[in-house]
């Protein structure tokens, strides 16, 4: 049976309404912004394996304007909606909801969401009005779907983290689950945005992430070297990236996101964003004392 694909509102939640009735199980979301690659594919199986066979799966493709700043890629954001569909009914979603921008913003829309503590350093500090408008668009996705769960790549770690803050801040009866970061076979980590690289720049950016390991390896022999030590070996390796120009590069609690300055006793996340000509690409890695090394 083809995947059904909804642009309302009023017909998704009609539809779901009904779903819920004939199979009152787990609704699992997945949110996206269209472009769909292995990597969006992965937390759809992961969604498949949260709803059973007995649930649901609604992944959502909308290019969200209103996370996006002056000179951002909104223009060039691909869009290619048949072909996602055919990733989504392949990984066994059984809905999409592909509203426009009519759809989810009334002309004169007035409300805003704005977390004032996660959001502020790493992509935050770069992109003022990026998380303003990521938790506005999610919250909305919340409350049209009534999803018992919602999956989120942990490629975006900080969008993760403020996701989780914003379901337990506002009552929000959603479980938020991570999924791992899906990469190519040189280590570079999947994005819809990879394919605005050129040619030299996809040939350098797998060195992203060979930077950030290079500083897990150097932790991993000595425990209690000094943060700013490992900060400036993995700006070091960023720097002979030549196509590439480092946009931030932090050493974060792996729960707080606050910068980590004195010797590293807990979880943390090492997060970079750096610029290319037509792309700004994203990585972490998470190391220390019980973090996942995966």
């Amino acid at each position: 049976m083809p995947i059904i694909v909804l642009s309302k509102v009023s017909e998704t939640r009609m539809h779901l309404s009904a779903r819920r009735q004939e199979k009152p199980r787990n609704v699992v979301l997945v949110p996206t912004m269209g472009a769909l690659h292995e990597g969006h594919a992965q937390l759809i199986r992961q969604a498949r394996e949260l709803a059973g066979d007995e649930g649901t799966v609604v992944v959502s493709i909308f290019v969200n304007s209103t996370q996006f700043g002056p000179n951002e890629d909104l223009d060039r954001y691909p869009r290619s909606l048949d072909r996602d569909s055919e990733v989504c009914q392949d990984c066994g979603a059984d809905l999409i909801f592909a509203p426009g921008s009519a759809d989810m913003y009334a002309p004169d829309h007035s409300f805003d969401v704005r977390e004032t503590g996660l959001s502020m350093g790493l992509c935050g500090a770069s992109r003022s009005g990026h998380f303003p408008g990521v938790c506005l668009v999610v919250l909305k996705l919340f409350n049209i779907v009534h999803p018992t769960h919602a999956v989120f790549g942990k490629k975006d770690y900080q969008q993760l983290a403020v996701i989780r803050r914003l379901v337990r801040d506002l009552n929000v009866p959603v479980e938020i689950v991570g999924g791992e970061t899906v990469r190519e076979e040189d280590g570079l980590a999947m994005s819809s945005r990879n394919a605005n690289l050129t040619d030299a720049e996809r040939r350098d950016a797998p060195g992203i992430q060979e930077a950030l390991q290079a500083g897990r390896a150097r932790w991993e022999k000595l425990p209690d070297i000094a943060p700013g030590l490992l900060i400036r070996l993995v700006r070091s390796r960023l720097e002979q990236i030549s196509s590439g120009q480092i946009d931030y590069l932090e050493l974060v609690d792996g729960e707080t996101l606050h910068s980590v300055h004195g010797v590293i006793e807990k979880p943390v996340v090492m997060a970079t964003a750096m610029f290319f000509s037509k792309a700004r690409l994203i990585d972490n890695i998470e190391f220390g004392p019980k973090a996942q090394t995966g």
